[in-house]
């Protein structure tokens, strides 16, 4: 057996290893063996890349490893579950970034000489991974709160600068070896990543993350078609055919289109003072001791997570109340929204984490039902997924988005800091309703003190 055939059957197991770990993605209890086995694959398919014969220089190639291995492992450990989906942006944007600078590589190594059947997927990397850094890192700032408010460029500039990244690649195309005109197609598509995502507002920063994962997969995979490199076909693959899905799936659960989120801008105005309604109306308080008496005399209870909860870290606190609950006959569900949280899966894995039982959390489309038949809906930070707004307000930013039915319960009782709004800066009326109670202060805190109430009743 050759070395070439011994590598391709490396990249058979690793991209193999690749499916399987993610298949087991799909659930909680097999996450992080998924996770496990992928890491193997990939590997694996370092190995066998190292392999070939025109491998190049082993120094850069060991210091390279070496220094993404240092920042990548203590960045991966000690990140907080809040900051997950900062991490996932800065990661994808370096994934792009990569992509981007192999194409220049590339071109630069073959001085523009290049066959069709190469050069167009190096064009085409070249375009989505430099689109794909740039706009990662704008949404590792916006979800990191340092960049607060959106700016809006109208759509013709952002059809401009693509059009001119793709003009200036199809003129490579046709000949031209101009290293020059290649820098331009990068800067750009560059510009064209940071002013599409700088306008979108944090309610739709789901999206954007799994969007860009999935331009980070198609240019890597484009890559692997300019490099011959059969692994980083597959991979890139994977990757943007489920971040594709993902997208697509996260849309249709808030009913808009792809276009809506990229160009509607909502939230990007950042968060307005949130009044009572105009038929009148006043937010009322209660207290933890009030909340666990309403919450043990209950025959159902939804508990509603969201970004608040993560902030507090309050999902330990939510499990033993559950957990007391339970003790005293009372029936625990977790309704999830499919963009709860600042990325795809946040309040999934936060529950994981706290060992609520998976079979306990429950879709939006298979809770709303059981609203309806809901005593007490228990809302710890989750303000516009439970926004009835996006039922009754034409002119809200929502208007349409499939919400929560919480408003349907018997009872709610909202866990907030203050009567700020949420991320995405609209008014939710349901906090004026007369069957919802407020209980202000820190979501851990809140919950400790109504778990200490439960036990003591």
């Amino acid at each position: 057996m050759s070395r070439e055939d011994v590598v391709e059957l490396l990249y058979i197991v690793a991209f193999s290893l690749f499916i399987t770990g993610l298949h087991m993605l799909r659930g909680p209890r097999t996450a992080v063996r998924g996770n496990q086995i992928a890491a193997v694959g990939m590997a694996i398919a370092v190995v066998a890349t190292l392999l070939q014969r025109q491998v190049g220089d082993w120094i850069l190639i060991v210091v390279g490893v070496a220094i993404g291995t240092a920042v990548g492992v203590p960045a991966a450990r000690s990140v907080k579950m809040t900051a997950m989906p900062q991490m996932v942006a800065l990661f994808n944007g370096v994934g792009g970034g990569a992509v981007a600078l192999i194409s220049i590589v590339e071109f630069r190594a073959s001085g523009g000489d290049l066959a069709l059947r190469s050069l167009i997927p190096i064009l085409f990397a070249a375009i989505i991974g430099s689109i794909s850094f740039w706009g990662s890192n704008i949404a590792f700032l916006k979800l990191q709160e340092v960049m607060r408010r959106g700016i809006r460029t109208p759509k013709a500039i952002n059809a401009g600068l693509l059009l001119i990244a793709v003009a200036l690649a199809v003129i490579i195309a046709a000949g031209s070896d101009s290293e020059l005109l290649f820098w331009l197609i990068l800067v750009s598509a560059g510009a064209l990543g940071v002013l599409a995502v700088v306008p979108i507002g944090g309610a739709d920063m789901p999206v954007v993350i799994s969007t860009l994962n999935a331009f980070t997969g198609l240019s890597a995979a484009a890559a692997g078609i300019a490099l011959q490199n059969t692994a980083l076909i597959v991979a890139g693959m994977l990757v943007g055919a489920s971040g594709s899905i993902l997208t697509k799936q996260m849309a249709e659960a808030m009913n808009r289109s792809i276009g809506n989120v990229f160009f509607a801008g909502v939230g990007a105005g950042g968060a307005a003072a949130l009044a009572a309604p105009a038929g009148g109306g006043t937010a009322r308080s209660t207290s933890a001791a009030d909340v666990a008496i309403q919450l043990s005399y209950a025959r159902l209870v939804v508990v509603v997570p969201g970004y608040g909860m993560a902030v507090a870290q309050a999902q330990r606190a939510v499990a033993d109340l559950a957990t007391e609950l339970e003790k005293r006959g009372v029936e625990v569900l977790f309704a999830i929204h499919p963009v709860a949280g600042r990325m795809p899966g946040h309040m999934n894995v936060l529950l994981a984490e706290a060992d609520v039982p998976y079979e306990k959390l429950k879709e939006m489309d298979d809770i709303n039902g059981e609203f309806a038949r809901t005593d007490v809906a228990l809302i710890i930070g989750a303000n516009d997924v439970t926004n009835p707004a996006a039922r009754t307000v034409p002119d809200s930013p929502i208007y349409g988005m499939p919400i929560l039915d919480v408003d349907k319960s018997s009872s709610v009782i909202v866990l907030k800091r203050s009567m700020n709004s949420g991320f995405a800066g609209i008014d939710n009326p349901l906090f004026y309703d007369p069957k919802t109670a407020m209980l202000f202060g820190d979501a851990k805190a809140s919950v400790s003190d109504i778990v200490g109430e439960v036990q003591a009743l």
